[in-house]
C-alpha cells in the first residue's frame, strides 16, 4: 500500500463498528447510512411497470465488467423529501467513477431522460453503454440512446449491486442532499458544486487520483472539452 501499512477489509471495519454498537458506543453514528436494520431485497414480485424496449443486464457486453474502457455508465435517480417534487439524476463512469448529476423538475419520464440528455450530450463521444435501474422514469431510455448513440441496459430488478458504483455514490450525493430536505430548493450552481466536490476525491481504487483527473485524460484522447 503507498501508505506503507498492512490493508483491511470492510468486513472488519463493520464488525468492529458493530461490536461498538452493541456496547452502547457511537461509532456507528459516523456511517454514511445509519439504517437501524438492513434492507431487504430479492421480493418475488416486483410491483415496477414493464419498460417498452427493456434489454436486460445480461446482454451488455462483458467488456463493461472489466472497467477497462472509458464510456460504461451507471444511471439512478434521487428523492427528495416529498413526492412529485425535484429529483436529481445521477449519472457515474464506472472506470473513472466521474459523476454528473443533473435537475428534473419531477420524476416524470419526460422531465427526467431530457435532463440527463442535457447534462450529457457535451460529452457523448465518452457514452458508450448505459445500465439503468428500472424505475418508470426510464421509459423513455430510446430517447437517450438515439440523442447520446449508446446502448441502455437494465439491471435486474431488487439486483442494486448490479449498479454498485451509482448506488454507492448516490450515498455520497446524500451526504449533501439527505432525504430531510426538498430538492426544489437546490439551485443548478449548488448541484454542480457537489457534483465537483466528489469529482476531485482522490479514489483509493484509483492509485489516489481523482476521478476528474482519470475522465479528463480520456476527454483530451477524444479531443472532448470538458466543462465542469
Amino acid at each position: 500500500m503507498l501508505e506503507g501499512l498492512e490493508p483491511i477489509s470492510h468486513e472488519t471495519i463493520y464488525q468492529r463498528i458493530l461490536d461498538d454498537k452493541n456496547a452502547d458506543g457511537t461509532l456507528y453514528t459516523h456511517l454514511r447510512c445509519k439504517k437501524k436494520r438492513k434492507k431487504r431485497y430479492g421480493s418475488s414480485r416486483s410491483t415496477r411497470g414493464a419498460i417498452p424496449g427493456r434489454v436486460d443486464i445480461d446482454q451488455r457486453p462483458a467488456i463493461v465488467d472489466s472497467r477497462k474502457r472509458t464510456g460504461d455508465w451507471e444511471g439512478d435517480t434521487i428523492i427528495g423529501a416529498h413526492d412529485g417534487g425535484a429529483v436529481i439524476a445521477s449519472m457515474v463512469e464506472r472506470k473513472s467513477r466521474f459523476t454528473c448529476l443533473s435537475m428534473a423538475k419531477n420524476k416524470t419520464t419526460t422531465a427526467v431522460i431530457a435532463s440527463i440528455n442535457k447534462r450529457m450530450l457535451p460529452i457523448a463521444e465518452l457514452v458508450i453503454t448505459v445500465t439503468l435501474d428500472n424505475g418508470k422514469e426510464f421509459s423513455q431510455h430510446k430517447s437517450m440512446s438515439d440523442l447520446l448513440n449508446a446502448n441502455v441496459y437494465f439491471a435486474k430488478p431488487y439486483h442494486s449491486w448490479e449498479r454498485g458504483l451509482n448506488v454507492n455514490t448516490n450515498g455520497l450525493v446524500r451526504q449533501y442532499f439527505p432525504k430531510k430536505i426538498p430538492f426544489d430548493s437546490i439551485t443548478e450552481y449548488d448541484l454542480q458544486r457537489v457534483a465537483k466536490k466528489i469529482n476531485n476525491r482522490p479514489r483509493k481504487c484509483l492509485g489516489y487520483q481523482t476521478p476528474f483527473e482519470v475522465f479528463r485524460r480520456s476527454c483530451e484522447k477524444r479531443g472532448v472539452a470538458l466543462r465542469v
